[in-house]
């Protein structure tokens, strides 16, 4: 016997949070009844359905993806665009681990794992999110130190921040530079810089924790190697326990 919010994130159907939301909405049916009681079990020889539609548990899978740019980091578009599972050949019901904006390209994570995307989102577990960013206009040392040391936005303080490898190309009077955060608000990095009249003018993530684009294209996926998965778990876990010791 199992959790019932943990079978649902198994099936790949969401995340674990969401499925106490479910089931506090009175949306799921074990065996034909509703259950609305978090902390209720079940097992995977009960039927289990989600808004009438019966759950089966997958066997996980992991993707890594270059994600171009005019892409939807959704299952399904209701404008009819090309969404990132579009460019995964898999019968499994795979969805993205977060998202990245419709003009924004790079590495992406996709799976039908509902507990791993959590805990890699999660705020709390601080994975670090490389971006290869260009800016207009010269990205001076005051306004880098200003967003390293995080800035107002949404009515929250951001979380620290690291600016790298700055470079400057004269003609275009633009900046190019690679950020690290460990958060990602709506259009995070875009608003960031627009704050400082600096507008983002290109947008790639680069690595997601510890994994890299290594020798994708776009449009490219290759699947997430077993040590990645693996060494992914550890960060998390090392980065909730470093906050712990912080506190």
């Amino acid at each position: 016997m199992e959790r019932l919010q943990k079978l649902i994130a198994q099936s790949g159907l969401c995340s674990r949070r969401k499925a106490e939301t479910l089931i506090s909405e009175g949306r799921v049916k074990v065996n034909g009844e509703v259950i609305n009681t978090l902390g209720s079990k079940a097992s995977y020889k009960d039927t289990i359905t989600v808004d009438g539609r019966p759950i089966s548990i997958e066997e996980k899978e992991y993707y890594v993806f270059y994600k171009p740019e005019g892409t939807v980091s959704t299952v399904d578009d209701e404008k009819n665009r090309q969404t990132v599972v579009d460019f995964i050949d898999t019968n499994a019901r795979i969805f993205p681990v977060g998202r990245l904006d419709y003009d924004t390209s790079g590495l992406l994570l996709l799976t039908n794992d509902g507990d791993f995307t959590e805990k890699m989102i999660h705020p709390s577990n601080g994975i670090q999110k490389e971006y290869e960013v260009t800016v207009e206009g010269f990205l001076r040392k005051p306004t880098s130190r200003k967003v390293e040391r995080g800035v107002k936005l949404d009515g929250e303080k951001t979380k620290p921040a690291k600016i790298l490898n700055v470079e400057y190309n004269k003609e275009k009077e633009t900046t190019k530079f690679n950020f690290i955060i460990t958060e990602g608000k709506y259009r995070h990095i875009r608003r960031l810089f627009e704050n400082f009249e600096h507008p983002v003018t290109k947008l790639k993530r680069v690595r997601f924790g510890s994994v890299d684009l290594g020798g994708l294209s776009k449009g490219e996926v290759r699947i997430l190697k077993p040590h990645e998965l693996k060494q992914l778990h550890v960060e998390a876990l090392h980065n909730r326990q470093k906050k712990k010791k912080k506190k």
